[in-house]
């Protein structure tokens, strides 16, 4: 694992990287990113609050596994996840199919955690929609987020804050305002999410979601984004040259007063075009 300020193409990147050699290191990176704000929150007395994303998933059970190697209080964590699917504009899928993110955190994190360590599962929020307004309420009374830990989808969303449809009027001072709802996912995201976990199946992909909004990923005061992806090769480099705007809302981390990228070695490399 090492520090860069420059990447691939020799340029002085606008936002600080860290590239890491491995899929797996990444994994790594966020579960100790965790543990070590756990622990220099609970020094000075603080709670903590994260905003999270279920995907990437796997830094989780490595968090598990530190915490119980090295014991750590966590009954004043705050876990915010990012969102979850709905097959229609009004229902959460069930927590128990494979792909719920409510289903997989209460398996892989709150299940597997040992008591002793304090995280009960009213600790894990995730946005509702029937009252999507009491997420964003819940962040507010517990001081704001230190930390939003965020990937990036292939069209630039953060969460499931996705680009303006063609044809949709939206300024940017508009999109970074919007909270946390309901909306449709776009085809793009759906294409790129049968592909990451369903081998293709674009049907099984639920076409709706709740979201926590960009406007409170952007209040978080610590902006962390992982990219493991081999397609993120594109998209970090948007991120960091394209135009800054609502069409590609990761761009909106060049804002950010304290934003930091962590990508593997493989994104890192510059894409190579071939047919294939």
């Amino acid at each position: 694992m090492y520090d860069t300020t420059i990447d691939a193409e020799g340029g002085t990147p606008p936002l600080p990287l860290e590239i890491v050699e491995t899929e797996p290191d990444l994994y790594w990176h966020i579960a100790h990113a965790m543990y070590f704000e756990i622990e220099e929150q609970n020094r000075a007395g603080k709670g903590t609050v994260f905003i999270a994303p279920v995907g990437p998933v796997f830094q989780y059970r490595r968090f598990v596994d530190l915490c119980r190697r090295r014991p750590i209080d966590l009954s004043r964590v705050h876990l915010f996840f990012m969102d979850e699917y709905m097959p229609d504009a009004t229902t959460l899928i069930p927590a128990g199919d494979p792909l719920s993110f409510r289903g997989f955190i209460a398996e892989e994190l709150i299940a597997a955690m040992p008591d002793e360590m304090g995280l009960s599962p009213q600790q894990a929020h995730f946005p509702d929609p029937a009252d999507p307004r009491a997420y964003d309420a819940a962040i507010e009374e517990l001081g704001g987020v230190d930390t939003c830990i965020a990937g990036v989808g292939i069209n630039g969303h953060l969460a499931f804050n996705e680009p303006p449809e063609p044809g949709e009027k939206v300024s940017d001072e508009e999109f970074l305002e919007r909270p946390t709802r309901v909306l449709a996912i776009s085809r793009e995201t759906r294409t790129i999410n049968s592909n990451t976990a369903l081998r293709g199946a674009i049907d099984r992909v639920p076409p709706y979601a709740i979201t926590v909004g960009i406007k409170q990923i952007m209040a978080a005061r610590k902006l962390r984004i992982y990219l493991n992806r081999p397609w993120q090769s594109a998209v970090v480099r948007r991120i960091l040259y394209g135009e800054v705007g609502a069409a590609f809302p990761a761009s909106f981390a060049r804002r950010h007063a304290d934003a930091r990228i962590v990508l593997t070695k493989l994104v890192s490399e510059q894409p190579r075009f071939a047919l294939k």
